[in-house]
């Protein structure tokens, strides 16, 4: 083929891959065949290979993401991200209806909207091409995420139709199927890894990975609701809804506009009894006044918008049978209990955990093995045991003992007064507490190391490489290259990470140790009183303690770390 063609091939591809794209993941209307898709996308990008000039960022190839890490920027919002109030009952909502009508001295419609727990999100297109993704973050400023949302499939690069502004924003909800939740969960377990605990913090977690690549295989999703008031497309909320589907956004096909609150009511019992057949996790129903016009008549307070609303439903409790228990090691040594359940659905998730926090808990719900419990998932990171019942248990059932030694490394465990969890002691010794401590150390409000992330260093531990903080400087660039999934430019980029981080001041190397007690701001009132780490090194406990704002258990803490000879031993 002559350059002309070849241009006008990779054209025709690109349009053809993008329209495919919008209907599979946006209208669920496939037209083609998965094989005829990949064997087009091949074709595309065979030929951008072959011909860099015609290289486009917006390319339906560039969709699968890049393994180059880079941090991630703060992006101020022009329009502030506000948060909606939540109600939980009936006589809520209709004290919000009233309040409206009579602020607003009109019958106000409503649009009522499926709430997604996910991700929130602000998408930025100028004249028609997406420009900035970014993350919710404190409102007034959030995370530049673009790379990884560029590689979900729904949200569209360019704009479709006509009409829209030069400049737009556009909000909206990142959320994960359950059944990519589940297939991810089935991949960790064959892998021997720990299970992700729900789709929403999967999601959080996913959206801020430095691997984009890896973003794009998570297959997530987005929904998209809401165009800030001041940019001026229609008079209603309903149909700036409309049109922004017209342009190639994912709209919930299950909003509805209502004219009263008891058709309001009627569409949240409705979704309350059908959500769980929703292929994504939904938390409640968001009512919002359709009118423009009325919206920025009402305003909003400091936090909230005046003109909406979040009805959050009740946590689904579900009745299934305690297996087991197991018990997990945190990064500090902390001590928490899991209970292996039956497997169950709550809330469209198959359940078979759930936290049982501490001892206390364990003893207060006078758990038994075999017990039928009442497990329920609200605003838990896992569900939680909050009842047995007791009339199914059977008098054989065993009494759930908690356990004295450590499961990883076989320690006695240690309950100190006032604390709600056992710990186990051996802190240099217990694997988890040695990668956690690792992971933590390499963080980016620690060492901030560029290029290494928790599954580096999972990798590097266990090939032997590293077993404390200090043989991290001992890395060999030709050793690293070697290992799966890395190679020579990810070696030169963690060994220049870790001669950065060489630079970081005593306050944060302090905290990146992980001792335990010793936050940030802890870190920063002792580096006050010791001008080095030998001045502390050789304090006693009582050097510790006249120090302002350092209390009993914090000096003892200290004071135990650097008595421990391998904790010595890293300087």
């Amino acid at each position: 083929m002559d350059i002309k063609t070849i241009e006008n091939r990779i054209e025709t591809l690109r349009k053809e891959l993008d329209q495919h794209n919008y209907l599979y993941y946006v209208k669920a209307a496939a037209v083609i065949s998965d094989y005829d898709f990949d064997q087009k996308l091949k074709e595309l990008e065979a030929l951008e290979k072959d011909n860099p000039q015609f290289a486009d960022p917006l390319s339906p190839t560039q969709r699968v993401g890049s393994d180059i890490t880079s941090e991630f920027q703060q992006v101020k919002h022009k329009y502030q991200v506000l948060s909606l109030s939540n109600t939980y009952n009936e006589g809520e909502l209709h004290d919000f209806d009233a309040r409206i009508k009579k602020e607003s001295n009109l019958e106000p419609e409503y649009v009522c909207e499926l709430k997604f727990d996910g991700v929130s999100i602000s998408l930025t297109y100028e004249n028609g091409i997406l420009k900035h993704a970014v993350t919710r973050g404190d409102g007034v400023q959030g995370d530049d995420v673009t790379a990884n949302v560029k590689t979900i499939r729904s949200i569209p690069l360019k704009l479709q139709g006509e009409g829209w502004p030069s400049e737009f924003e556009i909000r909206g909800e990142l959320v994960m199927p359950f059944d990519v939740f589940e297939k991810l969960n089935e991949e960790r377990v064959v892998n021997g890894e720990e299970l992700l605990a729900n789709p929403r913090n999967t999601t959080s977690g996913t959206i801020k990975m430095q691997d984009s690549s890896v973003v794009a295989k998570r297959q997530l999703d987005g929904y998209f609701y809401y165009v800030p008031g001041a940019i001026r497309l229609s008079e209603s909320h309903s149909r700036n809804l409309e049109l922004a589907q017209s342009w190639g956004f994912k709209v919930s096909e299950h909003t509805r506009k209502c004219a009263t609150i008891d058709q309001v009511i009627e569409f949240i019992q409705f979704w309350d009894r059908e959500r769980s057949k929703l292929p994504v996790a939904t938390d409640g129903i968001v009512i919002k006044v359709d009118s423009i016009a009325i919206q920025n008549d009402l305003g909003t307070t400091a936090k909230s918008p005046r003109w909406a609303v979040a009805y959050k439903f009740k946590a689904e409790q579900v009745e299934t049978k305690l297996l087991s228990v197991s018990y997990q090691v945190g990064r500090t040594g902390a001590v928490t209990p899991v209970a292996n359940l039956e497997e169950v659905q709550i809330s469209g998730t198959k359940v078979k955990r759930a936290s049982l926090h501490n001892a206390d808990i364990i003893a207060n719900l006078d758990l038994h093995l075999n017990d039928i419990v009442k497990v329920e998932k609200g605003g838990e990171i896992i569900p939680k045991i909050v009842g047995v019942n007791e009339e199914e248990r059977h008098p054989l059932n065993q009494r759930v003992q908690y356990i004295t030694l450590c499961p990883e490394c076989n320690t006695e465990l240690v309950r100190d007064e006032g604390e709600a969890k056992h710990y186990c002691p051996n802190s240099t010794g217990c694997p988890p507490q040695i990668k956690g401590n690792i992971i933590h150390f390499i963080s980016r409000k620690a060492m901030d190391i560029d290029g290494m992330g928790e599954e580096t260093v999972e990798l590097f531990y266990n090939e032997g490489m590293i077993k404390n903080v200090a043989d991290l400087y001992a890395l060999n660039p030709t050793d690293i290259a070697g290992l799966e999934r890395l190679g020579e430019k990810s070696a030169q980029r963690i060994k220049a990470g870790l001669e950065a981080s060489k630079t970081i001041s005593f306050e944060r190397v302090l905290f990146a140790l992980g001792i335990r007690f010793v936050g940030e701001t802890v870190a920063k009132i002792l580096v006050k009183a010791f001008k080095n780490i030998d001045q502390m090194m050789a304090a006693t406990t009582e050097e510790l303690l006249d120090v302002n704002e350092i209390g009993g258990r914090i000096a003892e803490s200290i004071h135990a770390y650097f008595a421990d000879e391998k904790c010595r031993a890293l300087f």
